[in-house]
């Protein structure tokens, strides 16, 4: 939901954004700064001029190799961010700290999303559309996403299994969260979707056995296991389980790399029964 109104020439609109917060931004903004890589791979996939990302904005790389860095996605420059002078700040509720919001919001005008379902990321994307004045191309953009996962069978019973984001302690994705709900979109049952202690539990590796999964899945994001080393022991003391290293950006970006999400996970919902 939005408002316009006019200043000197200028034209303002009042929007608001994930969390609930009033934000007064021009129509359309022209100098954007994104805190989070899958909203810049977004913004830049919307046509958006984005002056100012992250060191994990990686995607597209053609385009983000001539973008400032700002910092991480935790840790910023405040003083390049001032530098920069942008009109519209985007960040994310989980992804970027409290501290960070707090600092920038007296300066400019900061955005924030919050995505835990893939039905967010899709009111996510129509709502961003809106704001950086890039309706048409995010209606066609969420389109295409729907599409995609309109195509994805779901085996019953679904397919258990457990998905490491961390090793030293094990963690694993609970039920509040985007992953868990891509897993429930590609037909799998997480086995600890019930935990509530956490959104991304610790688990000892008698309660993986307790949980009986069928397949360990091993992401590639924010823990390397793709490296073999990181998952063995697991893999030596599980056996029977069946074992696969998955795309994390797949199953965790929720921005316009949902366009490649469904038909990835419909073909790992294919090779966890082969």
């Amino acid at each position: 939901m939005a408002d316009s109104r006019s200043c000197g020439g200028k034209v303002d609109k009042t929007v608001i954004d994930q969390i609930g917060r009033k934000i007064s931004v021009p129509a359309p903004p022209q100098r954007v700064i994104s805190l989070v890589p899958s909203l810049t791979e977004l913004l830049i996939d919307l046509g958006v001029a984005v002056i100012g990302r992250t060191k994990f904005c990686i995607h597209p790389a053609a385009v983000v190799a001539d973008i400032p860095i700002i910092g991480g996605t935790k840790e910023v420059n405040f003083a390049r961010i001032h530098a920069l002078n942008p009109d519209l700040i985007i960040g994310n509720k989980e992804e970027n700290t409290q501290e960070i919001v707090a600092t920038l919001e007296p300066h400019f005008a900061v955005y924030l999303t919050d995505v835990r379902t893939v039905s967010d990321a899709l009111t996510m994307i129509s709502e961003i559309g809106i704001v950086v004045g890039k309706q048409a191309e995010a209606q066609a953009l969420r389109a295409e996403i729907v599409a995609g996962f309109a195509t994805i069978p779901h085996a019953t019973p679904p397919h258990r299994v457990a998905y490491f984001i961390w090793r030293n302690p094990w963690m694993v994705v609970g039920g509040d969260t985007f992953i868990n709900d891509m897993l429930t979109l590609a037909g799998f049952e997480n086995v600890f979707a019930a935990r509530t202690e956490s959104r991304y539990p610790m688990v000892t590796v008698e309660e993986i056995a307790a949980a009986q999964p069928d397949t360990l899945l091993f992401s590639t994001e924010p823990y390397p296991f793709e490296q073999v080393r990181f998952r063995r022991e697991l893999e030596e003391r599980f056996p029977a389980m069946q074992s696969l290293v998955v795309d994390g950006e797949l199953f965790s970006w929720y921005g316009s790399r949902l366009k490649l999400s469904a038909d990835y996970v419909r073909q790992l919902s294919q090779n966890v029964r082969n």
